[in-house]
């Protein structure tokens, strides 16, 4: 009798461990769908997101999270609003796993490592990390690098992602850590930093945004290439699927070709200097089939 006793207390006991476990899941299109708001995570200085200043937010990435809050509303039934926080490479993980944010749509890289803290839409955009320099620098290649100081932005991994690249074996150089991007392509253009090494959409971007474009260009090897997707609450099923079906409609509609032509083709804000960057085949790629595989899938070295 007291066996079967037990073994009711640990099957009970195991039913209530599940049911906490499920009602712990997250529910974010319930919480958006209750305030009226999503709490969407910008960036400030991305090549993918930026800033005009006065509370404007643009970009690739954050006009199409405006067309994801778009059909969340309709899914919902009711209109959203959205609240514009911006985020940093270091606080925008935490700020996910708190709550603070419901998803963000900015330059984040999908990798195996934060696939343990938070799950990826399908990705956007393929990345290909480059370094920017001052055109007089002389640097052509991984191998000038020698001796020189790299500028790179806190929280990132392009320096450590240049460090195991297998063309920098015995190359010994300094580095200089920029408080986001902006800060660190202003120690590029101040001369304390002789490359800034970073996702090419975002020194693309920096450079356009400078006093002086003609000053900079983008060099180098391609140090790796990296999935971009917004970021979303770990477990939240439903999340995903709803950010996950915008993408494919606005991938099959058109439209989101047509999104990137606009910011990566055509003279953009605030200098109306046009980045000239045509979708890569790796980004093309990433449409035609629609996934959320980490950067380790791609083969980097």
């Amino acid at each position: 009798m007291k066996k079967h006793l037990l073994a009711f207390a640990v099957a009970a006991a195991a039913a209530v461990a599940t049911g906490g476990a499920f009602a712990q899941a997250p529910d974010t299109l319930a919480k958006i769908k209750d305030r009226g708001a999503v709490n969407l995570g910008v960036r400030d200085s991305s090549g993918l997101a930026y800033t005009l200043g006065g509370g404007k937010y643009v970009g690739f990435h954050t006009e199409m999270a405006e067309r994801i809050v778009g059909d969340l509303s309709k899914d919902l039934g009711k209109p959203l609003t959205i609240n514009y926080q911006v985020i940093t490479s270091q606080n925008r993980i935490p700020l996910i796993q708190n709550g603070t944010i419901d998803f963000e749509c900015g330059s984040t890289t999908n990798s195996a490592a934060r696939q343990k803290d938070v799950d990826f839409a399908y990705t956007t955009y393929v990345e290909e990390v480059r370094m920017a320099v001052n055109k007089k620098s002389g640097i052509k290649s991984i191998k000038d690098l020698n001796g020189k100081t790299i500028a790179t932005t806190t929280g990132t991994t392009s320096v450590q992602t240049l460090r195991k690249n297998e063309r920098a074996h015995n190359i010994d150089f300094k580095t200089v850590q920029g408080k986001d991007h902006a800060d660190s392509f202003l120690l590029l253009e101040a001369g304390r930093a002789d490359a800034f090494v970073m996702d090419g959409s975002i020194l693309a971007a920096n450079i356009a945004k400078s006093k002086n474009p003609k000053d900079f260009e983008i060099v180098g090897e391609v140090l790796s290439t990296e999935p971009i997707a917004c970021m979303l609450p770990k477990g939240d099923a439903k999340l995903k699927k709803a950010v996950d079906d915008s993408i494919v409609r606005q991938i099959k509609d058109g439209s989101l070709a047509k999104l990137y032509d606009k910011w990566f083709m055509q003279p953009i804000p605030p200098n109306n200097v046009s980045l000239n960057m045509p979708a890569s085949e790796s980004t093309k790629n990433a449409w035609a089939h629609p996934n959320d595989k980490p950067m380790e899938d791609y083969g980097n070295k």
